[in-house]
């Protein structure tokens, strides 16, 4: 049921196929896992899946979601055997090892929701018309005499599923090191996906790569918290200098 879609394709665009200027890994948070154990009984059950940025092939979300209810009828006999196949059949169809950890809802302390780290950009006074792609907002975005380490969000970024045209929203977070980004120009630009058709994962990387190319940082991490849709929600982290992404949850999620 899984069905996996190539990167590589959308990384030649960017002129990224051959050598990732980043690292990273897609994800995964699931609210809606279930199996019967070997008396019958639902489980019910949160999972969180790691899958490496490097991995030949993301998983189409909506086929993950019909993946996972799958098992909503089979006798699993433990939560540790479930994990153990969730990881091995998902590694398998992305390319790469994914990292799977299944909890019982009984058995975790659910986690509160957060405010994301750094400051919101969304309050700004800049007007928007533009509602199409267009990495040209960026354009004369940075003041090269001002450098500086910053982390920023922005709640107002959409985009549209490629497969389906239904909506996605995410808060982006932007964290860098280097000349100054103007706050009006980086919402411009981050609004102008609104009409944009592209994956979660692909617009992340795209966003990595128009800041590193307009704005040019030393250093920089595009991390996105996408709302969650028939229980899952997916959050890409791109990075050239963070290794490991925390897994907080936001407000809408």
């Amino acid at each position: 049921m899984l069905k996996s879609i190539a990167r590589k394709q959308n990384r030649i665009q960017l002129g990224i196929e051959n050598k990732l200027p980043f690292s990273g890994y897609d994800i995964w948070n699931s609210y809606e896992l279930t199996w019967l154990n070997k008396l019958g009984k639902p489980v019910a059950a949160m999972a969180e899946f790691y899958l490496p940025a490097s991995s030949p092939y993301l998983i189409e979300s909506k086929s993950l979601k019909l993946y996972l209810h799958s098992f909503s009828t089979k006798k699993i006999q433990s939560q540790e055997k479930l994990c153990s196949i969730l990881s091995q059949e998902i590694s398998k169809v992305s390319g790469a090892k994914t990292n799977v950890t299944v909890n019982e809802l009984t058995s975790i302390k659910l986690k509160n929701s957060v405010n994301p780290p750094g400051v919101c950009i969304d309050n700004t006074k800049v007007k928007l018309s533009v509602y199409n792609y267009d990495p040209d907002q960026l354009s004369g975005s940075t003041d090269t005499a001002c450098q500086i380490r910053e982390t920023l969000h922005s709640h107002l970024f959409q985009s549209n599923c490629p497969m389906t045209g239904q909506p996605d929203w995410a808060t982006i977070l932007i964290s860098y090191h280097g000349p100054k980004i103007n706050w009006d120009h980086l919402l411009a630009y981050l609004v102008s996906f609104r009409e944009h058709a592209e994956f979660h994962e692909q617009c992340v990387e795209r966003i990595f790569m128009d800041i590193k190319r307009y704005c040019q940082p030393e250093a920089l991490t595009v991390y996105a918290r996408f709302t969650r849709r028939g229980g899952l929600d997916i959050n890409p982290f791109r990075s050239d200098f963070e290794d490991s992404p925390t897994n907080f949850r936001l407000l809408r999620q």
